[in-house]
């Protein structure tokens, strides 16, 4: 893991970030990045964490490393705890509302999230619908 960190510390260098760390956790095989610089703002992050978790599980998989997930400014860790809140609220509102309850379409990830979050409630089910990129989570109540 150590030799990946460094790939990846130099990678993110060469792309002209100079203030730095790249953490790991090797339990979880997460690599958390804490980029210091005024242009990674929250507007460009979706597309640099994605874009570097490309980048870095191509490199992983060059290395025999398992699949790795890549985190930058705790972007995914913020993200994870709005899609809670937005699951439990589904959950809320169609238990009180008896309605199925559309959440905004979500890759897998997410939706998985969903799907573990409210999978301990006994009022409410989920089921994703839809195609591709409109892939959403339904939350229904029972």
């Amino acid at each position: 893991m150590n030799e990946l960190q460094t790939k990846i510390h130099t990678m993110v260098t060469l792309m002209g970030f100079s203030d730095l760390r790249v953490d790991v956790d090797e339990e979880s095989r997460k690599f958390m990045i804490f980029i210091n610089d005024r242009v990674v703002g929250r507007e460009s992050l979706p597309m640099l964490v994605l874009n570097l978790e490309r980048i870095a599980r191509l490199m992983a998989k060059k290395l025999d490393h398992p699949p790795i997930i890549i985190d930058v400014n705790h972007y995914k860790k913020e993200r994870e705890g709005l899609i809670v809140k937005l699951a439990r609220a589904a959950a809320r509102k169609a238990a009180a509302t008896g309605e199925d309850i559309s959440l905004p379409a979500m890759n897998a990830y997410e939706r998985r999230i969903v799907h573990t979050e409210l999978s301990v409630r006994p009022d409410v089910q989920t089921e994703s619908t839809g195609e591709s990129r409109g892939r959403h989570v339904v939350v229904k109540p029972i």
